[in-house]
């Protein structure tokens, strides 16, 4: 018995069997341990699909509107996105309301789908004044285009009309607000440079924030000779173009930025001309530009809903109650029409009425 040899523990096999219309069936492998096993990856979600319109003809002939709107008028891509969301959804209502091309469109369809919009009753949410104003407009600007183009012999919109949304007045925050809100930008690290430059910025020129983080920094112009303060070229809706001067206390906000603050932050990056950047080297976003903003007025104690449409709305208001011409104010803001700009009179009535009973000499008995 001594000459026996130990058996050796051969790891069971599962035989290969093969045989017509059969694959080789290969040896299982030692099991894993129930902690190393190996989880299927999950598969991935399908990017969500860009919205379209529907699939009618009266859908189709409206993209070429919206092409007409980017290529032709060069409307900026948010004008465009919200005339699509607002033609998707009166897309989907002639759809349901069985009309199929653009001539089929009749007054009827029209005054139902406005009152759809503010009822909700089309299946989608019920608008404000303000908002179904913007969706009445654009499908007025459709059939228009579609009557100067051919697509249809009248225009069945001219007698429509969007409802009034009302005058709703900016919301401006005053002088020692602002001035609370920029002194308390901490400027000892790099994106304190940046922070201080951005909101300096926007209070200086009233831009709005898609203008300010489109910047390049060959847009700014801060080496002006002495006939002239600093400028900075802006491009507004509809990539328009303006030129509106900077404060002293801008410019040296953005010089201190380019010198000590911005060097940092490009070395991080890949070398973008944007001129406001965020920690990681590349162009700064609108949401980071919020937080720098709702961060500044938190430290400075303002207990008010502060947006950077906040300043611009406080840049012409501070402009108008120091006596700046409409006219002059709407050039800055890059309005289209001077109606726009107007508003702002409305909020200094307070500011008039003062100054009218401290100088007319029959203002006060």
């Amino acid at each position: 018995m001594s000459g026996i040899q130990p058996t050796k523990v051969i790891p069971r096999l599962v035989p290969a069997v093969s045989g017509p219309g059969t694959a080789p069936v290969t040896p299982l492998g030692p099991a894993h341990p129930p902690n190393q096993i190996k989880q299927p990856t999950p598969p991935k979600q399908p990017a969500p699909p860009r919205p379209e319109l529907a699939s009618t003809r009266a859908g189709r002939q409206m993209e070429a509107y919206l092409q007409h709107l980017a290529v032709e008028r060069g409307m900026a891509r948010n004008t465009v996105a919200a005339y699509r969301r607002d033609l998707l959804r009166y897309a989907a209502y002639l759809e349901s309301a069985g009309v199929g091309a653009a001539a089929d469109v009749h007054h009827r369809h029209l005054t139902g789908f406005a009152q759809a919009v503010r009822e909700g009753s089309d299946g989608g949410s019920p608008l404000s004044a303000r908002s179904a104003a913007r969706c009445i407009v654009a499908v007025r600007g459709l059939h228009r285009f579609w009557a100067l183009e051919g697509t249809t012999d009248d225009n069945p919109a001219a007698d429509l009309h969007p409802p009034s949304p009302g005058k709703r007045l900016p919301k401006a925050i005053s002088i020692a607000e602002v001035t609370a809100i920029l002194e308390s930008v901490p400027t000892e690290t790099e994106a304190g440079q940046r922070d201080r430059a951005l909101l300096e910025f926007l209070y200086a020129t009233g831009a709005r924030i898609s203008e300010a983080i489109g910047l390049d920094v060959d847009d700014l112009h801060l080496d002006r000779p002495a006939d002239g303060p600093a400028v900075v070229r802006l491009f507004g809706k509809g990539s328009k173009e303006r030129i509106v001067p900077l404060g002293s206390y801008a410019a040296a906000a953005l010089e201190s930025y380019l010198v000590r603050g911005r060097p940092g932050l490009a070395a991080k990056g890949k070398g973008t001309p944007a001129l406001f950047l965020n920690i990681r080297g590349g162009r700064l976003s609108r949401q980071s530009a919020w937080t720098v903003l709702k961060a500044a007025a938190d430290r400075a104690g303002i207990n008010k809903d502060v947006s950077p449409h906040t300043l611009r709305h406080s840049f012409a208001t501070h402009l108008i109650e120091g006596g700046a011409d409409v006219r002059v104010v709407q050039e800055l803001l890059g309005h289209a029409s001077v109606t726009t700009t107007q508003v702002y009179t409305l909020v200094t009535a307070d500011t008039l009425r003062e100054i009218y009973a401290a100088t007319h000499p029959r203002a006060i008995a």
